[in-house]
């Protein structure tokens, strides 16, 4: 319920987080290693890329990359075969980021145990994406022939959707920084980012996007351009605790066939405001300053 309230606020209010209520921006790159399968592995270059335009001085590390991956299957790839196994033991990584499908996912744990023991100021992002087949089903193997009509598909409903998948993410998470006694983990909220950019497209309010189809190159769900660019601002929101508003538009655009460079400047803004307005409400994205305990 409490994931449900929380999105809900954040697709309908304009609330603004004031910047005391902000832990403070990291000014300095960060050295990232990612395990990530097609909804997520995108984010490796594109947030170094944006980062740079930044002015930071971004390091990609590490990279694990498999096809429609738990992070157990990155997990059990042997450590001589695992760039990012290696480089998590050097201690020389600031940001791993990791993207579960479903959960239980033991391998999260493992992954945040192998790095802190290395590492204690490691920071890890796990991502919260959004609902494949526009439904949350969360079983394997995966259904990845399925027709769906993104198009027709009901904002409220995917709302829902999206909101109980956040909360399997945000009880794990949870349960990990507990365990841990510290909040190491935290959460990037891109299926939320992506229920308001939907929600904007179905209003005419989204520049050069008509339908919800358009962010999607397939029934599944595998994100075109402008979802790809969201979901990386969403991350470099949260790996450096900043804005991406008022960023150049990235080269990611120059692929968006038939979008005039107004729309794109638009709708680049767009995008960036709504990755810091989901990551900035997010009490689990690391942005926000704790709230002291009563």
């Amino acid at each position: 319920m409490k994931a449900i309230l929380f999105l809900a606020t954040v697709c309908f209010t304009s609330s603004i987080v004031h910047a005391e209520e902000l832990l403070p921006p990291i000014t300095q790159g960060q050295r990232v290693a990612t395990c990530g399968h097609s909804f997520h592995v995108f984010t490796y270059h594109q947030v170094e890329a944006m980062a740079k335009l930044a002015g930071l001085e971004h390091q990609v590390v590490g990279l694990s990359s498999i096809g429609g991956s738990t992070v157990q299957k990155h997990w059990d790839v042997p450590e001589e075969k695992s760039a990012v196994k290696q480089v998590l033991k050097t201690g020389q990584v600031d940001v791993l980021t990791l993207s579960p499908i479903w959960l239980p996912d033991d391998a999260i744990e493992q992954f945040v145990k192998l790095g802190i023991e290395h590492n204690p100021a490691l920071r890890i992002a796990v991502q919260e994406y959004w609902m494949p087949n526009d439904e949350y089903n969360p079983v394997y193997p995966l259904d990845t022939k399925k027709k769906v009509d993104h198009n027709a598909t009901d904002i409220g409903k995917l709302r829902d959707a999206t909101a109980r998948y956040a909360k399997d993410i945000e009880d794990l998470v949870r349960g990990i920084n507990q365990r841990l006694g510290k909040d190491a983990v935290v959460v990037v909220p891109v299926g939320m980012a992506a229920v308001t950019l939907r929600e904007k497209i179905v209003k005419g309010e989204a520049p050069g996007l008509k339908t919800q189809a358009e962010l999607f190159r397939d029934n599944w769900g595998h994100a075109l351009q402008p979802l790809q660019i969201l979901s990386s601002y969403c991350h470099f929101a949260v790996i450096y605790r900043r804005s991406p508003v008022g960023l150049p538009v990235p080269l990611a655009f120059k692929a968006i066939k038939g979008m005039s460079d107004d729309d794109k400047a638009k709708l680049n803004t767009l995008l960036q405001q709504i990755a810091w307005d989901t990551v900035s409400h997010h009490p689990l994205a690391g942005v926000m300053k704790p709230v002291a305990a009563k």
